[in-house]
């Protein structure tokens, strides 16, 4: 496959399908289904890290969750009768995206829920769109700040401050570093959700691959030589969890992502961010013996707000219906 069959520019070239052209897509019963199976899936991959924090160290747990994922994604390749770019500039590109939606966000996520519970890391996350609106203003033509997103936006963070509670921060402690850690996640997210946008037109399964490939590269070294996990001694529960957030909350989410994401649109995939944190929270109470304060679901309440605001399409309906 060579790099000019791909469009890997932020902008489309003339004759390829538009960004907008899959913005907002109306959804089926199939993508319905889709949205909220990644939801739950996504919402277990909090769930497993908070039971893989126990016993491991936080950048091999996220070495661990890229490089079995990218084995997993390699076999897919080669079963399905795939192939590999050998560009230079598009592994660049995958190193980057790397960098961008696994290595610092999985690590900072990690690192987080070694100090505050799954079910808040997993709240905090759901502000990555509100990062996605600001971005994409600065840095696209096609997304531009209207008054619903600045209000959204507005809402949003109104949200997280209740998350985290404005006394909170007269302490500043280790668990507010956990909380502004996920929520440096979420700005990762938004700007890899960007950074993505050049790799449109190629098969969603080599750049998932590609990505992983590059992210597992880079963890190798840092994993290693910082955390030295030969000295650790995790049980078969902590190993299920590694496996899952692997197999089912990576690579299998990539998937699920990348076919929504074709079929019904980037704006339609904003919904998996209000379902995320709903199954997280039930993971995390049911299993894990969580309890949420008020706050967090007074926050929650207001980040969803916030994300209604920014999506438009309630609002939109309310207004037609009077």
């Amino acid at each position: 496959m060579k790099s000019s069959e791909l469009s890997i520019q932020p902008d489309q070239k003339k004759g390829e399908p538009s960004y907008n052209d899959t913005i907002n897509k109306p959804m089926g019963i199939k993508e319905w289904g889709l949205i909220f199976i990644l939801s739950i899936i996504w919402g277990g991959s909090f769930f497993f890290v908070g039971i893989a924090v126990k016993e491991m160290t936080p950048l091999t747990i996220v070495l661990c969750r890229v490089g079995f994922a990218s084995i997993i994604l390699l076999i897919i390749v080669s079963l399905t009768g795939k192939r590999m770019p050998i560009s230079l500039s598009l592994w660049g590109a995958f190193f980057i995206m790397g960098a961008l939606n696994n290595l610092i966000p999985f690590s900072l996520i990690v690192w987080g829920q070694t100090h505050i519970e799954s079910s808040l890391a997993s709240i905090l996350n759901a502000t990555t769109p509100i990062f996605s609106v600001v971005l994409a203003h600065f840095l696209t033509r096609e997304e531009q700040l209207t008054f619903n997103r600045m209000t959204g936006i507005l809402i949003g963070w109104i949200g997280v401050t209740v998350l985290i509670g404005i006394e909170s921060l007269k302490g500043f402690g280790i668990e507010v570093l956990g909380q502004i850690a996920v929520l440096g996640a979420g700005f990762f997210y938004a700007c890899a959700a960007i950074y993505g946008r050049r790799f449109s037109g190629m098969d969603p399964v080599v750049v998932s691959t590609g990505m992983l490939c590059g992210s597992t590269i880079m963890m190798i070294p840092l994993a290693l030589i910082i955390e030295q996990p030969w000295n650790l001694n995790p049980g078969a529960i902590t190993w299920a969890s590694l496996f899952g957030l692997s197999a089912i909350s990576t690579s299998l989410a990539y998937i699920i992502y990348f076919r929504v994401l074709a079929t019904a649109g980037a704006t339609n995939l904003l919904l998996v961010t209000f379902l995320v944190p709903v199954s997280a929270i039930l993971l995390g109470v049911i299993i894990l013996g969580e309890r949420p304060g008020w706050n967090a679901f007074g926050g929650m309440a207001l980040i969803f707000l916030g994300l209604m605001a920014i999506d438009g399409r309630l609002l939109q309906k309310v207004k037609r219906k009077k």
